[in-house]
């Protein structure tokens, strides 16, 4: 008997042995490392996927940059495949790493990308790449004109970082805007200010809800006013806290937003609900809709929106006779402390997906480098309130003289898109970004779910107070599963993102463990029955 077990034990050890350097060999093999040269005698298809709504001129631009760039690389086909929106690239990108058919190349969010991270080297880390000289950014083995990456906006690549290392490259930047119906708010007796503060603002929607004798509001005459809108109220939350110092979340993933600074920002939503100032994209629709017609004097939205708002915008959703004359003016977001302004950055990055072959790799991000050339930026940019994400391409000439050329027409130089693509350049410094982990993208929605909730409340005349808001916290967090983000992000020690699903490597490992043990019990349970039965 002794004997055996020692057998099993010396197997045991064998085991681990032959594990453990299973676990080293496959990180090794696993590693994504750059080839010494690009071999052009090869092909290669490069899958990208990419958001488009129902732009054409940004579909336009897309299908002119594969072209040009296949023109450069004819060995490089790129396949291109559009989504609707970046919810649905998400979904489909988790549901292909586990059938190992990702994309080569996609626009998504830092919030996804941490998310992807938890699968096995699914994603290709971009440090090596960026500072090669040969490929990469600004390299000299490039067939065309990339930026350095000292070109490239120092805020916008930083939002790339995640868990210490680049694993996007910026590809367009938006923040918000506060759209003003400039008409509405000196009618109503006020002036609109330079920096807009949130104690202003809900003053002047406070106002706009007074109605005459016939039911109809005075403001503009029509049953239906709302005078403040916000799409994104996800954004609302986190900015508010932001401007306020209440928490969000740590660096690491420890979830914060459950605190009396949230508490106190939700019983003033609540109040101006109660009053009709406001209400959210969720409950009323889009607000562009309701500034374009009348009803409705701030609609905040993305800069990345502005051919949608103002009497003229080129992209508008409702009839011609319903639009009301009025003029528009752009503003930041409403401020705590208008000394020191803070506004989110937002907008889509590129990431490159890793693959068993270096060269398929290598092709993906010549193809990636490709879309942050100043071409690419500037055409796409000029579609809607982005930014360009380099300095390069801002400082072009051409793009100088596309700004200068506000206002000269109602499409390409329509005003309000350009004055809210100038406020985010002007504001770069005074963006932000929140944390990113694995779970960030559950902790935003929310963020954005607790105003949706406290204003359905309201709306269904139930008493928003702290005992509400209390079970609301309850409720969110298990909604969300934030205490199982908070769980594995400890204390601040951890992060969130390495708790992902444990490798195969470390799988294979427990296996053998519980099989070695296993196979002694049941050698020890055989030797008992023998004795019995001898007995």
């Amino acid at each position: 008997m002794k004997n055996v077990i020692r057998y099993l034990a010396l197997a045991l050890l064998l085991v681990l042995c032959l594990t453990l350097t299973g676990c080293h060999g496959s990180q090794d093999s696993s590693a994504f490392v750059i080839p010494q040269t690009f071999d052009t005698g090869r092909n290669y298809e490069v899958t990208f996927w990419a958001k488009n709504d129902t732009n054409k001129t940004q579909t336009a631009v897309y299908e002119k940059a594969i072209a040009d760039f296949q023109a450069l690389y004819p060995n490089i086909k790129v396949n291109m495949r559009l989504y609707s929106d970046y919810s649905r690239i998400y979904n489909d990108v988790i549901t292909n790493i586990a059938t190992n058919t990702t994309p080569n190349v996609c626009i998504t969010y830092p919030d996804h990308i941490a998310t992807y991270l938890t699968g096995n080297n699914v994603m290709a880390p971009l440090d090596d790449l960026f500072s090669d000289p040969r490929y990469g950014l600004g390299g000299s083995e490039l067939k065309f004109d990339g930026p350095t990456r000292a070109e490239v906006v120092p805020q916008f690549l930083d939002e790339c970082i995640i868990n210490g290392h680049y694993y996007a490259l910026p590809y367009m930047r938006s923040t918000e805007a506060c759209y003003i119906n400039k008409t509405y708010v000196e009618k109503l007796g006020y002036t609109v200010p330079d920096v807009l503060t949130w104690d202003w603002i809900w003053e002047v929607a406070d106002a706009a809800t007074a109605k005459g004798e016939d039911g109809n509001y005075l403001i503009n005459g029509q049953k239906v006013m709302i005078p403040f809108i916000y799409k994104s109220t996800d954004n609302m939350m986190i900015q508010l806290l932001r401007q306020s110092g209440g928490g969000y979340s740590t660096e690491n993933g420890k979830i914060q937003i459950f605190n009396d600074v949230t508490r106190e920002h939700l019983k003033t939503v609540a109040a101006h609900v109660k009053t009709g100032a406001f209400s959210t994209f969720k409950i009323s629709s889009y607000p562009g809709n309701f500034l374009n017609a009348g009803q409705c004097i701030f609609a905040i939205d993305s800069t990345a929106g502005a051919t949608w708002m103002g009497t003229d915008a080129p992209l508008m959703d409702i009839a011609a006779d319903k639009v009301v004359p009025f003029e528009t003016v752009v503003r930041p977001i409403p401020q705590i402390d208008p000394a020191h302004p803070q506004m989110i950055s937002q907008g889509p990055s590129i990431c490159v997906f890793n693959k068993k072959d270096p060269q398929e790799v290598l092709a993906s991000w010549l193809f990636a480098q490709f879309l942050i050339t100043n071409e690419v930026q500037i055409s796409y940019a000029e579609t809607e309130g982005y930014s360009p994400v380099t300095l390069k391409a801002q400082q072009t000439p051409e793009y100088q003289d596309y700004l200068a050329r506000s206002g000269e027409d109602n499409n390409e130089h329509y005003y309000v898109k350009i004055d809210a693509t100038k406020l985010l350049i002007d504001h770069t410094a005074d963006t932000f970004v929140t944390p990113v982990f694995n779970g960030s993208a559950s902790l935003r929605d929310a963020a954005g779910q607790l105003i949706e909730e406290v204003a359905k409340g309201v709306r269904r005349r139930k008493t928003v107070d702290d005992a509400f808001i209390t079970s609301l916290y309850d409720q969110i967090n298990s909604l969300y599963r934030l205490d199982q983000i908070g769980a594995a992000a400890g204390e601040g020690d951890k992060d969130a993102s390495d708790m992902g699903p444990l490798p195969g490597t470390a799988v294979t490992l427990l296996a053998a463990l519980v099989a070695v043990w296993l196979l002694m019990g049941l050698y020890v349970l055989k030797n008992a029955l023998k004795k019995r039965k001898s007995s």
